[in-house]
């Protein structure tokens, strides 16, 4: 059980963080934002708390096996 509450982790971790980067590439692009209040501050976060959770499940995921 261990094993796959690490592996949801980084399942998170990684979606969580492609939707912020689109979401901040997009605001870039000049195309709008996925939310309806768009903040680069708000993507910026987010994209630092998901690679933070990934490194958390990835070594937590490491020391199970």
């Amino acid at each position: 059980m261990p094993r796959m509450l690490c592996l949801g982790g980084l399942v998170v971790a990684g979606l969580v963080f492609l939707l912020f980067l689109v979401d901040m590439i997009m605001s870039f692009g000049g195309m709008g934002s996925l939310f309806r209040y768009p903040s680069l501050m708000m993507d910026i976060a987010f994209l630092v708390c998901s690679a933070i959770l990934g490194y958390l499940a990835w070594t937590s995921l490491k020391e199970i096996k």
